[in-house]
């Protein structure tokens, strides 16, 4: 199963700073089946243990950083102790499934409805077809409003952090999930009349009014349906593998 992931998304198009790949266990094991997730915590790892999964797959790593200890301490901690005694691998794929080539950006896109969906940002790594970012068309033009709520319906989310409604309407889309902020100047030097990401600091949407549509709608918002490439890649690769995505919602984040 790790074969068919890290073919679609090969380890080598994770950023420098990242840490995709084999987080805890061992490759070896016969996969009894899979839990599909954004985040790996304690309930993750107790939903594995209740539904017979001796692999979890996430799209965020647990581990970014060496451990120095393994005490209990924290949740990272405690998450890899608990794997490890109910004989449960954790494999992650993050930037590399972002920066693939119908990985997490272009599964936003289609849940948006875009068509002629292509790279910005493009990037070439060993010889692989890669980039950051994705720009696409609605299959018509509509107003700011109108796609602030397709957002809103399409990801089930509270709000969309906006800057000042555009005036013209809404037609090609460029799209980061996650924090993907880094990408707005190239987006609207590709054309875009909206950008769709996860996060976005604050001074970054200065000087933007009515030039292009910021639209924010949350990291693990942005990244929900990543977990439905996950079971594809599997179902397509690794067939007779079960598969269950995750019940649990790990976002930390409350809107109240």
């Amino acid at each position: 199963m790790l074969c068919a992931l890290e073919q679609f998304a090969p380890l080598p198009l994770q950023e420098s700073w990242d840490n995709a790949g084999l987080q805890v266990g061992l490759t070896e094991a016969e996969v009894s089946g899979a839990l599909l997730c954004l985040d790996v915590n304690e309930q993750i790892v107790d939903e594995a243990i209740e539904k017979g999964c001796n692999l979890i797959v996430s799209h965020h790593p647990l581990l970014f950083r060496g451990l120095k200890q393994v005490s209990g301490t924290n949740y990272v901690q405690r998450c890899v102790m608990k794997a490890i005694k109910n004989d449960i691998a954790i494999v992650s794929m993050h930037t590399n499934m972002d920066n693939a080539k119908y990985g997490v950006n272009w599964k936003i896109a289609e849940k948006m409805g875009l068509t002629e969906v292509d790279f910005f940002a493009q990037k070439n790594v060993e010889g692989i077809e890669a980039g950051s970012g994705v720009v696409g068309q609605l299959p018509s033009p509509i107003p700011a409003m109108d796609f602030i709520q397709l957002l809103k319906k399409r990801f089930k989310v509270e709000c969309v952090q906006c800057n000042e409604l555009l005036a013209r309407p809404i037609r090609k889309v460029a799209i980061c999930g996650g924090a993907g902020d880094f990408l707005l100047d190239e987006a609207f030097a590709k054309g875009a009349d909206a950008f769709v990401t996860g996060e976005m600091h604050y001074h970054q949407y200065f000087d933007y009014e009515q030039k292009i549509q910021i639209c924010v709608i949350g990291h693990y918002q942005s990244e929900q349906y990543t977990v439905e490439v996950f079971r594809q890649i599997i179902e397509k690769g690794c067939s007779g593998i079960q598969t269950f995505i995750a019940e649990t919602n790990t976002n930390p984040i409350l809107y109240i």
